[in-house]
């Protein structure tokens, strides 16, 4: 069996939103931004959550936005195929955003992240807890189930967006033997976007992990009656001696599209999670009894 390599150099997308016409367009985009990673010697491939809302606008705007969504939706198969040759042409392990999905019966919405490897397997991550907007304003629904992905230099797991904000989840991915999770994240404000960053960053110390998120900037279309996006692409760190001195790897500079870099080192992750200053994932069951609080009156 070959030894895994010890370090992956790893991309993140600062995507603007561009305005499209065709499809054309928006797979040309696409594999650019996957040729460019592999040119880079990248593995791994991040794209932000509902980067593929820019497909909005091969549709009819004057329908309602749920209509618009479904037929992003009805475009799945196209990208698969798309996401599939880009994966296994270029070796890259790519978690390619999200997409709507359509629920079978009722024609209800989910929001997947679809996952991509250099050797054609495909898997989807449905996002877990969806935000105010998307329940109330798309008819979005939650999915069920958390994976942890297997790729040839460990095992990683994707939240997206809203997801990285509740640490259970993302402690049990690391139990799993996850050391690298991707956040694509999708955020029409900075208080929206400083949620995501300051949580991803948080889990990256929690759990002694990786974490690499990207991000969309621009204006979503017109028909979603949001504010233009605000995102700082990044590759975070656990915070110990090892690691960069803040926890940031590499990240992007504010307003500019562009792709985000880095090498990731899986035998420095390793040692720190055994051998670091503090040790929170193994630590962490020696205190999960203690987190059951009583109630005291003084």
């Amino acid at each position: 069996m070959p030894t895994p390599p010890q370090r992956v150099r790893v991309a993140v997308l600062q995507y603007m939103l561009h305005p499209i016409e065709r499809w054309e367009q928006f797979a040309r985009q696409t594999a650019d931004q996957a040729r460019a990673a592999a040119e880079n010697g990248c593995r791994v491939l991040v794209f932000p959550e509902y980067f593929t809302l820019q497909l909005i606008a091969l549709g009819d705007p004057s329908r309602p936005v749920a209509d618009l969504l479904r037929g992003v939706a009805e475009l799945t198969p196209r990208f698969v195929e798309l996401m599939t040759d880009l994966a296994t042409r270029h070796g890259l392990y790519i978690a390619a955003g999200s997409i709507p999905a359509v629920a079978p019966g009722d024609g209800g919405l989910f929001n997947d992240a679809h996952v991509f490897g250099p050797t054609g397997g495909h898997a989807v991550q449905g996002k877990l807890c969806l935000t105010r907007w998307e329940a109330e304003h798309w008819g979005m629904r939650p999915r069920q189930g958390l994976h942890v992905f297997e790729a040839d230099f460990g095992r990683f797991a994707v939240a997206v967006c809203y997801d990285v904000e509740f640490p259970e989840l993302m402690r049990a991915a690391a139990r799993a033997g996850c050391e690298l999770l991707l956040v694509p994240s999708f955020t029409n404000d900075r208080q929206g976007f400083y949620r995501v960053r300051y949580c991803a960053q948080a889990r990256a110390v929690e759990n002694t992990l990786y974490v690499a998120h990207a991000c969309t900037m621009g204006a979503p279309p017109p028909v979603l009656a949001m504010a233009p996006n605000y995102g700082v692409a990044s590759l975070l760190t656990p915070s110990d001696f090892p690691f960069a001195r803040d926890g940031v790897l590499a990240e992007g500079e504010p307003g500019l599209e562009m792709m985000v870099c880095g090498d990731l080192d899986f035998e420095m992750l390793r040692d720190s999670r055994e051998n670091g200053t503090v040790r929170p994932l193994r630590d962490s069951a020696a205190i999960d009894a203690a987190a059951q609080p009583r109630l005291i009156t003084l």
